[in-house]
Order: structure tokens, then C-alpha cells, then sequence
């Protein structure tokens, strides 16, 4: 019998942090993304933060900072939730025998039963590794199943970005210099004339769509979703529905697309919050007879499949994840969270010049910028708009982070909106920190003097330098 290792060896990654910890910048400028730490420097942003729990970092001076980002709605329990650490050390603890490839574990089928709980016209599932596989899967499975080549989805999309999800994602910011991609269609939000149009070519798979979009956090409207089943079902083809960002509660129900009644997508895509912060995990949730049309037969048993999909790490997390949700009332907390929020900040609207409107859903929330009527403030409003759009959601951005150590980002590039998407389990006493801080940036917007304009005169400079 092979004795089982030691564990002694050289690696110690404590040891291996404290010592080279402090290059962290200077690693990525030498060996990753070199744009990352210089954007970075650029907005104030390179910060290094010790240590998290919850929806807070920590610095090394012990300061502590508001997450309203949540890692772009991954961290939807916060970060290093007590459950789903416990369930990652049980099952690292449990040595099991996994990704073996050639048996049925527990794990896969279990977190397949809860989630399917959940979604009750939905049969069947497959894991993959993040949110842009859950689309790709979707993008397939929906090509084989209706024997058709052509995706369609909306303007503004994101669905991500490899090659298939990119081919349906609607800025162009991230496609240009990527052609060519899939032969897909894009309409805008809400066009059921163009919707209607293109299906009457013959040749449309699906529509790919997030319920509501996470760039600039437009819902779609009312109505919408429930006439583009019909239309896409009168044609025989889906309906998959992108809930990577909006799935497991962040919106104030389970899945974005219930807000609608009667909307039973065909494929409905999660991700992100699905992790518990730790593990990636991707999942494309289906009806039976697509999985049965894929899986045709024994000879098609791997014609898609995930090398670390399934694997017990991301499953454990996976049903912690799903326990809290459920044991903590999450889905009603991010309702009610989410209202008293926007309540709050749209009750400014009409205070601030700059402030033209607050929307969304539950912990999914735009705070979107525009110009002002007083001559004084529209002669600032022209300058950052004649050297970049967006430039002042982003002078908005840097004071919440460096005065009020609360971190939050534009909600995508050119944009005058940021997003707020904090993990669900913030109360009150996050909401009354945010709106405070807010309320003060905004003052300070409107007096036009400052740091705040100082800084929005530097990034002006670096976007004329750009140009």
C-alpha cells in the first residue's frame, strides 16, 4: 500500500505572503495585465487591502472600506461566509475521490436537485467553471437542439468573452479587433418588431437576454419578456435567460426573469454568487428534452463536457451557498434592502443637478449622471464630457473610495452611471454609510471646487493624452 504524503515540503504560503506580499503591484506591471496596475494609480484605486470578512476590507492600518461592488456580484454572501468555509474545509477534510470521470459522485446531483428547486419548470443541469461557459453551454445547446445556426441578443449585452459569448455581447468596445464571431444579431432591448423580424428568417437558435442588463442597469420592459417567449416558441426556437449577475437573489427574487409573470425561460445561465466567493462554478439549468436532444445517445456522453466542471470543491460551495440563501432569508433582504436604497438616493434626484436618475431591482441598483441646467455647473459638466464620457460617474467614484473608504465602479465604459451590486446580506447600517457618503460627494459636485474637480481636471488630461 503507498503511504499517503507527508505534507512536509518547502512551499509555505504564509510565509511566501509575508515576504513578497508588498511586490503585488509590481508583479502585475512585470507578468500580468501592465494596464491594470496602471488604471489603477491613474483613479486612486491602488490601495492594498490585508484581509476582508463580509461586505468590508481592511488595510494594514486597520481601516476599514464598504464593499458596494461585491467583486462584480460574485461576493453575493460577502466574503468568507462561515458556512461555506466550514463546507470547503469538510470537504477537502473528506479526501474524496473526485473528477475520477468515469463514476456519478453525490455532490453534482445534489446541488442539481436544490437549484432545480428553485426554478420548477427546469429538469436538468450542467456545471461548468464560470459565467461565460454557462452561456457558451447555452449557445450550444441551443444551435443542437433546434437544428439552427443564428443567436440573437440585445444591445448593451454582457454575456462575456470568449468567442461564442463575445459573438452575443453587445458593446463593441469589447469586440472590436475579435472578428470575426458567430453569425448573431443584435436588437435593441425590448424590440419585439425586430425580435419578430428576425425570426421570421427561419434560421434563429435562441434569444440570449439578462433580465436586467448589467451595463448601465436597464430592466427590460415591462411586458417584454413574456411576448418574446411566445414569439420565439410560435417559432420554434428559446429562450435562454443570462442570470449570471441577477440569478440567486440579487434582484429581489430568486431569478430576474420572475419579476415577469408566466416567463419560464428554455436555458437559464448562473454563475458568480454561485461560488461563494471561492470556488468558480458555472451552471446552464435546461429543460429535459434539450438535455436529451445533446445527450442523444452513450456515443454522445462527453460531447460536452467541462475538465473541472462538477468538481466536489465547487459543489460543496455551492450548496452552502444555496443553505444561506434559504436560511437567511436573503432573497426578502435584498427586496427590502434593495427599496430602502433607492428610496433614499432617489430622494435626492431633485436636490442635485448632476443626479438624473436612480433604478433597478432589489441590491442591483444605477445611479445615473446628466447634465445640469445652471450655466455654472453645465460649462464642468462640457469639459469631462468634451474629454471622455464618463469621466464624471468616475469623479464620483474616486472621493466615495479615498474620503469614505467605500468602493464602488462605473457600471461599464462610457457610461455616466455607477453600479452598486453589494453582497445581500448589507442592512441598514451600510445603506445609512452609503447614502451619507453620496449625499456629501454630491455636495461637494455642486459647490465646483475641490478635490473632487481637481482630480476631474487629471482625468481629463489622461484622456486627451490617450487620444
Amino acid at each position: 500500500m503507498t503511504p499517503a504524503p507527508s505534507g512536509a515540503g518547502s512551499f509555505d504560503l504564509t510565509e511566501l505572503l509575508a515576504r513578497r506580499g508588498g511586490e503585488r503591484y509590481a508583479l502585475h506591471d512585470r507578468h500580468l495585465n501592465p494596464q491594470l496596475p496602471r488604471m489603477l494609480r491613474t483613479i486612486g484605486f491602488d490601495r492594498t487591502y490585508e484581509r476582508a470578512e463580509g461586505a468590508y476590507f481592511w488595510d494594514a492600518d486597520g481601516n476599514d472600506y464598504l464593499d458596494m461592488l461585491a467583486g462584480f456580484g460574485v461576493m453575493g454572501l460577502g466574503r468568507h461566509h462561515p458556512v461555506v468555509r466550514k463546507a470547503l474545509h469538510d470537504v477537502v477534510d473528506a479526501s474524496l475521490a473526485d473528477l475520477t470521470r468515469f463514476d456519478c459522485p453525490p455532490l453534482p446531483g445534489l446541488l442539481a436537485e436544490r437549484l432545480l428547486a428553485h426554478s420548477p419548470h427546469l429538469e436538468r443541469v450542467f456545471f461548468s467553471n464560470s459565467g461565460t461557459e454557462a452561456v457558451e453551454t447555452a449557445l450550444k445547446f441551443a444551435r443542437y437542439a433546434t437544428g439552427r445556426p443564428r443567436i440573437l441578443y440585445c444591445d448593451h449585452a454582457f454575456h462575456g468573452l470568449t468567442v461564442g459569448s463575445l459573438s452575443v455581447n453587445g458593446e463593441s468596445g469589447f469586440r472590436d479587433g475579435f472578428a470575426p464571431l458567430l453569425p448573431d444579431t443584435a436588437i435593441a432591448l425590448g424590440d419585439l418588431a425586430a425580435l419578430e423580424r428576425e425570426l421570421a428568417r427561419g434560421d434563429v437558435a435562441a434569444l440570449v437576454v439578462e433580465p436586467i442588463q448589467g451595463k448601465g442597469v436597464h430592466e427590460s420592459p415591462p411586458g417584454f419578456l413574456p411576448a418574446a417567449q411566445e414569439l420565439l416558441h410560435r417559432h420554434r426556437a428559446l429562450l435562454i435567460a443570462d442570470e449570471v449577475q441577477t440569478g440567486l437573489g440579487r434582484t429581489g427574487d430568486f431569478y430576474a426573469y420572475q419579476h415577469e409573470p408566466g416567463v419560464e425561460p428554455d436555458l437559464v445561465c448562473v454563475a458568480k454568487a454561485l461560488s461563494g466567493g471561492y470556488v468558480p462554478v458555472g451552471a446552464t439549468l435546461g429543460k429535459d428534452w434539450i438535455f436529451r436532444k445533446v445527450y442523444s445517445s452513450m456515443d454522445r456522453v462527453l460531447v460536452h463536457s467541462a475538465s473541472f466542471g462538477s468538481n466536489a470543491q465547487a459543489m460543496a460551495a455551492g450548496l452552502a451557498v444555496l443553505s444561506v440563501i434559504e436560511d437567511e432569508g436573503l432573497v426578502a433582504r435584498a427586496r427590502a434592502t434593495g427599496d430602502l436604497l433607492r428610496a433614499r438616493l432617489g430622494a435626492l434626484v431633485d436636490r442635485y443637478e448632476f443626479l438624473h436618475e436612480v433604478r433597478g431591482r432589489g441590491l442591483m441598483t444605477g445611479i445615473e449622471f446628466g447634465r445640469p441646467r445652471s450655466l455654472a455647473l453645465r460649462g464642468r459638466w462640457a469639459m469631462l464630457q468634451a474629454a471622455r464620457k464618463g469621466l464624471f460617474a468616475q469623479i464620483v467614484v474616486v472621493p466615495l473610495l479615498q474620503k469614505h473608504r467605500i468602493l464602488t465602479q462605473v457600471s461599464g465604459d462610457h457610461l455616466e452611471v455607477i453600479k452598486l451590486i453589494p453582497p445581500l446580506t448589507i442592512g441598514e447600517k451600510e445603506v445609512d454609510r452609503f447614502v451619507t457618503a453620496f449625499t456629501e460627494v454630491m455636495d461637494e459636485a455642486h459647490a465646483g471646487g475641490g478635490l473632487l474637480w481637481d482630480f476631474g481636471k487629471t482625468l481629463v488630461k489622461q484622456a486627451v493624452a490617450q487620444r
